[in-house]
């Protein structure tokens, strides 16, 4: 059974929603470990087959936490991940470009393969309050990532990433 290692960092619960969303979705086809960017590292990186990095938008960027993550793994990476595929899962509060391009860069930067378009989720969270309040992700935008979760396990299983 091929792996899939999901590292996640949320600061209200909506990234985590989601990251446990496409968890649930491949865990009947793939080997799944869910971990906080905190806790993961190059090691888990190179033993797993597939990725899926899910963060939170903060300040148009994606979080302190998943940036001290791919700090951590990306020059010890370099060269030895090339063509592994990868997903990526954006909670933001209203636009969430900025992330996902910052991900993306990353992604190029070791030679990955997308597997699919970025799932974003816009909370709509604009006042303080609002941005600091916990997220409920609403079930169809949880459903969106659950299905990625399924195909990308799919896929990896078929030998197709």
């Amino acid at each position: 059974m091929k792996s899939l290692l999901v590292v996640y960092h949320s600061n209200t619960g909506g990234t985590r929603q989601m990251a446990e969303a496409l968890a649930r979705g491949a865990a009947a086809e793939a080997r799944v470990q869910v971990l906080h960017a905190a806790a993961a590292g190059p090691e888990e990186m190179l033993a797993a087959e597939g990725y899926a990095l899910a963060t939170p938008e903060t300040l148009a960027a994606i979080s302190g936490p998943m940036k001290d993550f791919l700090d951590r793994c990306y020059y010890p990476l370099l060269g030895r991940v090339e063509g592994r595929p990868y997903a990526l899962l954006v909670c933001a509060g209203s636009d969430g470009q900025n992330a996902i391009r910052q991900l993306q860069r990353i992604a190029t930067g070791w030679r990955l393969r997308a597997v699919a378009e970025p799932v974003l989720v816009c909370t709509g969270a604009q006042t303080p309050e609002a941005i600091l309040a916990p997220k409920v992700v609403p079930a169809a935008e949880l459903a969106r990532c659950e299905q990625l979760g399924t195909a990308f396990a799919a896929g990896l299983a078929m030998g197709i990433y």
